[in-house]
């Protein structure tokens, strides 16, 4: 089944970050249907046959790191983000309101996380494609629909939600009544994994 990933969007303004209008993510844009309160499950979809068949392919963390991790992670990225305007179009349309940037060497606290995201969301020994991806998008930012080339990102795309708590919604491609919200709360780690069994 390939996926369409359409969608972060606040869920709420960030305490720790009101001088920030932004969110800071790895994915995302802004979609309806309902979105998951504080207590419910991490993922949510258009029906329970859904969830239980596509669960072992998203994984959402909650926690995943300390407000102290995220400040680290995000004291080694503004100083290049600043430099960066918001841009509002893309080469491929996909994203509207974003700087975007990408890091291949770190800290050693940041480092640290990174390794530990590695750790959970990929099989050891599996080969990583490249440097770290960062999306910032602005207040009004979004992701378009679109679906992400296997060539570029691989079979797996690991994710760390920072500044604001946000949803992604997957939508089927050639069934959008057939969803799944994911609830990204801040500083969490989301797994997105395409089974070795299916063609892509």
């Amino acid at each position: 089944m390939k996926l369409l990933r359409t969608l972060l969007r606040r869920v709420h303004k960030p305490a720790a970050s009101a001088g920030h209008r932004r969110r800071l993510s790895s994915g995302g844009g802004g979609c309806g249907g309902p979105l998951p309160l504080r207590g419910e499950a991490p993922v949510v979809g258009s029906s329970r046959e859904l969830v239980r068949r596509l669960g072992s392919q998203v994984e959402v963390r909650a926690g995943f790191i300390t407000e102290d991790e995220e400040a680290a992670l995000l004291g080694e990225l503004e100083p290049g983000l600043k430099k960066k305007r918001y841009e509002f179009d893309h080469w491929d349309d996909a994203i509207h309101g974003y700087r975007e940037t990408e890091r291949a060497s770190w800290g050693a606290a940041c480092e640290e996380i990174l390794s530990r995201v590695r750790s959970v969301a990929f099989p050891e020994g599996s080969p990583l494609l490249g440097p770290v991806h960062i999306l910032d998008l602005d207040k009004t930012g979004y992701i378009k629909p679109h679906i992400d080339s296997v060539k570029f990102c691989g079979s797996t795309i690991a994710g760390l939600s920072l500044l604001s708590d946000s949803v992604m919604r997957l939508v089927k491609e050639d069934a959008a009544s057939e969803w799944l919200d994911l609830l990204l709360p801040r500083r969490s780690l989301y797994i997105l994994r395409i089974p070795d069994d299916i063609e892509v």
